[in-house]
């Protein structure tokens, strides 16, 4: 069997796989949750986040490498992550507790909150890795900028902005989707690409998006 080919199989057998098993995420991106999240009360977010700032800082931006900056994420990404932590579907010995009481109310104002706050900045300019803007079409990589948009800010509900955030957490969160740790990306999209990433890219990768501030529009 050709190396191409290959990767196509593992991968379908992959999502296959995924598909028959319990779903990833109890979020519906139906109209009800879509308009609770845009409606999301960023002053009411303020009466909710003192918990969540020992770790993700006041403004944001995290405390310690390990944690992730919140600050000018998607509101529909956040939103997912916290429901997807209260309801078991990604887990987390010290964000389970966290989140366990949090109404879906509590969760969109939240979510409003941390969009609200200016991103991380970038610290130093790094070259650009070949799969960020080209992907790698033998292995059926798609380029990062297709989900993360240009300069990593965020184009989906699905496709964070990780311009900014800390190489460490990067460098873990791609791990753990490559080692199926984590496992609540729709589609197993991420957990698919991951799986083909050697460490060195995943390193390069988390370089270079750490480095990076977000467009301004």
């Amino acid at each position: 069997m050709k190396p191409r080919t290959a990767i196509v199989v593992a991968a379908l057998l992959l999502v296959s796989g995924y598909a028959q098993a319990e779903p990833s995420s109890n979020v519906a991106w139906n109209a009800a949750t879509l308009k609770l999240v845009a409606a999301g009360d960023i002053e009411r977010g303020r009466t909710l986040v003192a918990i969540c700032s020992a770790c993700h800082g006041a403004d944001g931006i995290s405390l310690t490498p390990v944690w992730p900056s919140l600050a000018g994420q998607l509101p529909g990404y956040t939103y997912k992550q916290l429901i997807d932590y209260r309801d078991g579907k990604r887990g987390d010995p010290a964000m389970a507790p966290m989140v366990a009481a949090l109404s879906d109310q509590d969760i969109a104002d939240l979510a409003a909150l941390y969009a609200s706050f200016a991103p991380p900045a970038a610290v130093t300019g790094v070259a650009v890795p070949v799969l960020v803007d080209r992907g790698d079409p033998q292995r059926i990589i798609q380029p990062c900028k297709v989900c993360h948009g240009d300069g990593g800010a965020g184009t989906m509900r699905d496709g964070p902005a990780i311009a900014g955030q800390h190489r460490d957490y990067l460098v873990a969160t791609l791990q753990s989707y490559k080692n199926g740790t984590r496992a609540n990306d729709v589609y197993g999209r991420m957990r698919v690409i991951a799986a083909l990433l050697t460490d060195d890219e995943i390193d390069a990768l988390a370089e270079y998006f750490s480095s990076t501030a977000p467009p301004v529009f």
